[in-house]
């Protein structure tokens, strides 16, 4: 389910109805934890939290133009997707995050490399989700993305 929106408003009117409570809420959670400097914008066609260019003019390495990312979000097909690049990036957070996640939720953890996949809106760990949006600010993101991922 591919949403076409040039603003985070307006892709959050095109969200499932059954959907938009849980969205609206998860996008407050990381805005109220998300450490200073980074900002919300469209990226990828999902609502993103990216390191503007205004403090890592590099850019993404993909694509220079691009700022760099670190969260999205978005209302895919089945589920709604929690994407966190400092999951990929770093063993020891993600470790902590899987070590946590029982505590938070009773059904069976659904992620990727970097993605988590909610089927069940009732069944999002805001609690969980806000901390691990808190433990990384732009710097300590920008030295691991250039350690970890950027060649």
């Amino acid at each position: 389910m591919q949403i076409k929106a040039d603003n985070p408003e307006q892709y959050i009117r095109q969200i499932p109805e059954e959907r938009k409570e849980a969205f609206g809420k998860l996008r407050e959670v990381i805005i109220d934890h998300l450490p200073h400097g980074f900002e919300e914008c469209m990226s990828y066609g999902m609502i993103g939290y990216v390191v503007p260019h205004s403090i890592y003019p590099k850019g993404y390495h993909c694509d220079n133009k691009l700022p760099l990312p670190f969260i999205n979000i978005a209302s895919q097909k089945n589920f709604v997707a929690f994407y966190h690049m400092g999951l990929y990036a770093n063993q020891e957070l993600k470790d902590w995050f899987l070590e946590e996640y029982p505590k938070h939720s009773k059904l069976k953890l659904d992620m990727g490399k970097s993605c988590l996949r909610f089927k069940r809106m009732d069944q999002i760990p805001y609690e969980l989700l806000a901390e691990l949006v808190s433990k990384m600010d732009t710097i300590e993101w920008i030295n691991l993305y250039e350690s970890e991922i950027k060649r």
